[in-house]
């Protein structure tokens, strides 16, 4: 597992990070709220999936553009460690006990910034803002963010269009009237064969 230092940011040379501020985007985003309401806490399934739903929306969005690190804040957890893990092309870490994710994303983005690289830091937190973003990160809301992926999402399905949206079958052709005569005339032939 890679460390959360400044060698593992520039572990594939990309310019750009990307931080991203994992719970905070999960509550502040009505786009994932659905699935963060269903949870009671952060160890529960629905959690579960809303996390998984923000990897994959952040591996999209981040592409080739962005190495791309997602932190949740672990604190509270006292078997919490802190070691990243790689998912989909992002880095996935949990902030060590007793260490808040706020912490984390700052020591983050300052070692970025050290290294002369273009830091974006995904957060709505007011507090993080002040204290990391200054003049040298981009900031991102998480509303922005949101916005962002369904608009990467958009483009994406445009070009892939899915096997099913091209699937072109003789009911998907036919009129509705046509389609309801058909449907009649084949009930009424199953009606017959059953007596």
């Amino acid at each position: 597992m890679a460390k959360t230092d400044a060698s593992s940011l520039a572990a594939d040379g990309r310019m750009h990070i990307l931080l991203v501020d994992g719970y905070n985007v999960l509550r502040s985003s009505g786009y994932y709220q659905h699935l963060v309401e269903a949870a009671p806490d952060h160890t529960h399934d629905a959690y579960n999936a809303a996390r998984e739903q923000l990897i994959s929306d952040v591996a999209t969005f981040a592409g080739r553009d962005y190495a791309a690190t997602i932190v949740f804040d672990g604190a509270g957890n006292p078997s919490s460690t802190g070691e990243p893990q790689e998912v989909a092309g992002v880095s996935v870490l949990f902030s060590a006990a007793g260490v808040s994710a706020d912490s984390v994303i700052e020591g983050l983005a300052r070692r970025a910034l050290e290294q002369g690289r273009e830091v974006t830091l995904v957060t709505s937190d007011a507090t993080i803002q002040s204290t990391v973003l200054r003049d040298r990160v981009v900031r991102m809301s998480a509303v922005g963010f949101t916005n962002e992926v369904c608009e990467v999402q958009r483009e994406v399905s445009e070009h892939n269009p899915s096997p099913s949206a091209n699937k072109r079958t003789l009911g998907a052709r036919l009129d509705p009237a046509t389609r309801d005569a058909l449907e009649h005339l084949a009930r009424g032939r199953r009606g017959t064969q059953d007596t």
